[in-house]
C-alpha cells in the first residue's frame, strides 16, 4: 500500500529515478520536469519501501527554502518515519558537522559564523596588521580573492604556492593573517564552513569514517551549481559505497562567478563509471512557445547537453516582445501591462515577476510601481537580518555566547554610545595582540592599566554588561534573550528617546526580530551532536539565511529580482527586461566564450520561469548619470524563432539568416550626450568588465571626463566617461 502511494502520479522516467536505489545515479532534469518531486519520492521510497533508516540518508540542496519545502513534502509522505532524516543545504550540513567535531581543527564548538560584513571587517584588520591603509587598499577585492580560493578548496599555504607575482604573494600573506584572525575570534566565514569540513575529513579519517557509516545514501540537488570544494565534500562521503544520486541540468548552471563548475555534472559518468542515467524531459511548467523558444536559444551553446524538453501544457500564447524608446517607456509599458492583466483577468499581483540582469535596473520599475500604487517586493535586496539595528542586537548575543568574537565586539562596544571610542579600542587591541588574548580581555587589561582615562568606567560597565548577558542568554529562549539584550543594553531606551520616524522604523524591526525568534522552532536534534541552546541554534539559522529565504510567495505583491535570484522559482507571468548587448548578455561575459555560454544559460533560466505568458523587452536608449546610452538589442533575441514571437523584433534583426549577425554585437559602442553629468570623486561604480570600484580622481568635464578608478578585482584603471558605460554600484 505504501509503495503504491509513493509511486502514484509519477511518470515512467520519474518512477525509474525513484526505484533505482543502489549505486551512482545521474538524473538529468530539465526545467519544470519535476525534479523536486523525484527527490522527495526517492527519499520516501528508500525509507518506506526499502526499509532504509532515515538517519542513513543525507539530502542536500542550495537554499534553506528549497530544503524546507522538500522536508515538508517528505514528512507528508512518511509521517513520523521521517524522523532523523537530514534534508539540508551544504552550509547547514557542514555547520552541524563542525559543531560536533570542530575541536579537531582547533575551534570550539561555539564558533561564530561571520557574514560578509564581519568578513570585510576582518579583512580590513588584516590589512592594518600588514601596515596597509584599508582606505587606500581595497578590502573588497581581497575578500573576493579569498572567497575564490576557498571555493577552490585552497588554504593559505596552497594560495602561496600558486602565487606568481608580488601582488599575489602579498594577497596570500594577507589571507594567512585573515585566517589567523578568524581562529583568534573562534569564528568561521561562509567559505570556511565547507572548506574546513573537507579539511576535517582529510586530516581525521576516523571522523570521515563515522559519517560514511552514517550516510549510506547521499542525494544532491542542483548538482550543476556545485563548486570544487562542494564536489570534494560529496566525493569524500560517497567514495566507498557510491550510493549517490545527483540531480541537475547543465543548461541551468549559472554560478561560475562564485566557483560553480558545470563540468562537475558533465563529467559525472566519468567520475563514477557504473552510473545509471535517467532523463526527465517532460516539462509541466511552461507552454509550448515559451519552452521551444528557450530551448532554441540554449541550443546555441556547445555545452547544452542532449535534453529534449517536451511541453505537457496545451495551448498558450506566443512570446511577447516590446522595444521601448527608452528605459522609462520600458518600465511604464511593463507596469501598465501588469495592471491591465490584473484587472482584465482577475489575477493577483503575486502572479507577476520582473527579471533584470543587475540590481541597478530595478529603479525605473520601482518608480512606476509607486506611481501607479502597485504593491511590489524586491527579492534579494537588503535582507531583514542585514539591517543595522538587527545586526546590533544579534552581535550582543554573539559576544555573550562567544567572548572571542572580535567582529561582533567592535560592532557593539559603542552602540548605544557609552564613551569607548576608536582610540581606546585600538589601544586595547594592541594589548590583546601583545599578550595573545581576546579583544574583550584586552579591554579589561587596558582599563586595569590606569591608562584608559575617562574610558575606564565605561569599559568596566561594558564588561559587567557582557558578563550579565553571558549568564542570562544561555538560560532564556531566543526571543527572551533578545528582549533582555535590548532592555539591558539601553538600546531600546535610546531609540524610544529619539522619537524620529527613522527610530520608530528601527524599533519596529527589532519587534519583528523578537517575533522571528518566537517563531523559531528547534528541529529534532542530531543525537551525535553536542547539546546546544535554542539561542545558539537560532543564531546558526540567521547566519545561513539566503536572499530568497525571506521572500514570501503568498504575499500579494509583484516580485522584482535579478535572474540569479529567480533560480528555482516560477510565475504565471514573467517580464524579462533590459535585453540589450552589454546588459544581457552582460559586457563582462560576452567577450569570453565560456562567459557568453553562461549568459545564455541565464537567459534560458529566465525564460523557463514563465508558466503562461512571457514578455521580453529592450530599450533603444537608457539614461545613466544624466547621460544617454544607445542600446543594441540582445543577440539572444535573434536566437528565438520569429514564428514564436508576437510583435516585431527590432528591424535590424528580422530576417537575419541563421548564424549571421545583422548587428555588430562585438563592436557595439555607447555614446553619451554632450551635456552628461560628471561623476564625483569617491563614488562607487560598476564597470561591465572590471567590476566594482571607487573613483579616485576626476579630470575634465562632460563626455571627455577622464576617471581614475580603483577596481576591487583588477586594481587601478584610467577610463574615459564617454566609453566607460558605468553604473552606480
Amino acid at each position: 500500500m505504501l509503495e503504491s502511494s509513493i509511486l502514484e502520479g509519477l511518470n515512467p522516467e520519474q518512477r525509474r529515478a525513484v526505484e533505482i536505489t543502489e549505486g551512482p545515479l545521474l538524473v538529468l532534469a530539465g526545467a519544470g520536469s519535476g525534479k523536486t518531486r523525484v527527490l522527495v519520492h526517492r527519499i520516501a521510497y528508500l525509507v518506506g519501501v526499502c526499509g532504509i533508516p532515515p538517519e542513513q540518508i543525507l539530502a542536500v540542496t542550495f537554499t534553506n527554502k528549497a530544503a524546507g519545502e522538500m522536508r515538508e513534502r517528505v514528512e507528508k509522505l512518511l509521517g513520523p518515519d521521517a524522523h532523523g532524516l537530514w534534508v539540508t543545504t551544504f552550509h547547514s550540513a557542514c555547520v552541524r558537522i563542525l559543531r560536533r567535531d570542530a575541536g579537531h581543527l582547533g575551534f570550539s564548538r561555539g564558533f561564530a559564523i561571520y557574514d560578509e560584513d564581519d568578513s570585510l571587517s576582518l579583512v580590513k584588520e588584516a590589512l592594518r596588521r600588514h601596515g596597509k591603509d584599508p582606505k587606500v587598499e581595497d578590502p573588497r577585492r581581497l575578500r573576493w580573492r579569498i572567497d575564490q580560493w576557498k571555493n577552490k578548496g585552497w588554504l593559505p599555504a596552497r594560495a602561496a604556492e600558486a602565487a606568481h607575482d608580488l601582488e599575489s604573494e602579498e594577497a596570500a600573506d594577507l589571507y594567512a593573517t585573515y585566517q589567523r584572525l578568524l581562529v583568534e575570534s573562534n569564528a568561521l566565514d561562509f567559505g570556511d564552513l565547507i572548506l574546513q569540513t573537507t579539511q576535517l575529513f582529510e586530516r581525521f579519517p576516523e571522523v570521515l569514517a563515522h559519517y560514511r557509516r552514517r550516510w549510506n545514501y547521499v542525494l544532491v540537488d542542483e548538482y550543476q551549481d556545485t563548486n570544487r570544494v562542494q564536489y570534494e565534500l560529496v566525493r569524500q562521503l560517497v567514495s566507498e559505497h557510491t550510493n549517490i544520486c545527483v540531480v541537475g541540468d547543465p543548461n541551468q548552471s549559472i554560478y561560475a562567478w562564485r566557483g560553480a563548475n558545470v563540468r562537475n555534472i558533465m563529467d559525472f559518468e566519468r567520475e563514477y563509471p557504473d552510473t545509471q542515467v535517467v532523463k526527465l524531459e517532460r516539462n509541466y511548467r511552461s507552454t509550448r512557445a515559451i519552452l521551444e523558444g528557450a530551448s532554441q536559444v540554449v541550443a546555441n551553446n556547445e555545452t547544452s547537453g542532449d535534453l529534449r524538453l517536451q511541453a505537457q501544457r496545451e495551448g498558450g500564447e506566443k512570446i511577447r516582445f516590446f522595444e521601448a524608446a527608452d528605459d522609462r517607456e520600458e518600465a511604464a509599458f511593463v507596469v501598465r501591462q501588469i495592471l491591465a492583466t490584473i484587472r482584465r483577468e482577475a489575477r493577483s499581483p503575486r502572479d507577476f515577476a520582473i527579471f533584470y540582469r543587475t540590481n541597478a535596473q530595478s529603479r525605473s520599475f520601482e518608480d512606476e510601481m509607486l506611481r501607479y500604487d502597485v504593491p511590489y517586493t524586491i527579492v534579494g535586496g537588503m535582507r531583514f537580518y542585514e539591517r543595522a539595528e538587527v545586526k546590533d542586537a544579534l552581535a550582543y548575543l554573539r559576544v555573550a555566547l562567544n567572548p572571542a568574537d572580535a567582529a561582533a565586539l567592535r560592532r557593539i562596544v559603542n552602540a548605544p554610545p557609552r564613551g569607548i571610542g576608536k582610540t581606546t579600542l585600538e589601544r586595547a587591541d594592541l594589548l590583546a595582540q601583545q599578550h595573545g588574548v581576546t579583544l574583550l580581555e584586552g579591554l579589561h587589561r587596558f582599563a586595569a592599566s590606569g591608562e584608559a582615562g575617562r574610558a575606564t568606567n565605561p569599559i568596566r560597565e561594558f564588561s559587567m554588561l557582557i558578563d550579565d548577558l553571558a549568564r542570562e542568554v544561555r538560560t532564556r529562549t531566543p526571543s527572551d534573550a533578545i528582549a533582555h539584550v535590548l532592555q539591558r543594553t539601553g538600546y531600546l531606551k535610546q531609540l524610544e528617546a529619539d522619537g524620529t520616524p527613522e527610530a520608530e522604523a528601527r524599533l519596529e524591526n527589532l519587534r519583528e526580530l523578537v517575533s522571528a525568534a518566537e517563531d523559531f522552532s528547534v528541529e529534532s536534534a542530531d543525537p551525535d551532536s553536542e547539546p546546544r541552546t535554542a539561542t545558539e541554534l537560532f543564531l546558526d539559522q540567521v547566519a545561513l539565511v539566503s536572499d530568497v529565504d525571506g521572500w514570501d510567495r503568498r504575499a500579494e505583491r509583484v516580485s522584482l529580482m535579478t535572474v540569479h535570484s529567480a533560480k528555482g522559482l516560477e510565475f504565471p507571468f514573467v517580464y524579462v527586461v533590459g535585453l540589450e548587448e552589454g546588459i544581457f548578455p552582460h559586457a563582462a561575459s560576452s567577450r569570453d566564450a565560456a562567459g557568453l555560454e553562461e549568459e545564455r544559460r541565464l537567459f534560458y533560466v529566465a525564460m523557463t520561469r514563465a508558466m503562461e505568458r512571457l514578455t521580453l523587452a529592450c530599450a533603444r536608449e537608457r539614461r545613466r548619470y544624466g547621460s544617454r546610452t544607445f542600446g543594441v538589442p540582445s543577440r539572444f533575441l535573434r536566437e528565438i524563432p520569429e514564428s514564436l514571437i508576437e510583435g516585431s523584433l527590432p528591424r535590424e534583426q528580422r530576417g537575419a539568416p541563421a548564424g549571421e549577425a545583422s548587428l555588430d554585437y562585438e563592436h557595439a559602442q555607447t555614446e553619451y550626450d554632450e551635456t552628461g553629468s560628471e561623476i564625483p570623486k569617491g563614488m562607487r561604480v560598476r564597470h561591465a568588465v572590471f567590476g566594482i570600484g571607487t573613483v579616485l580622481d576626476v579630470q575634465g568635464r562632460g563626455p571627455a571626463q577622464k576617471l581614475r578608478i580603483r577596481f576591487d578585482r583588477v586594481g587601478v584603471k584610467t577610463l574615459l566617461l564617454r566609453f566607460a558605460n558605468l553604473e552606480p554600484a
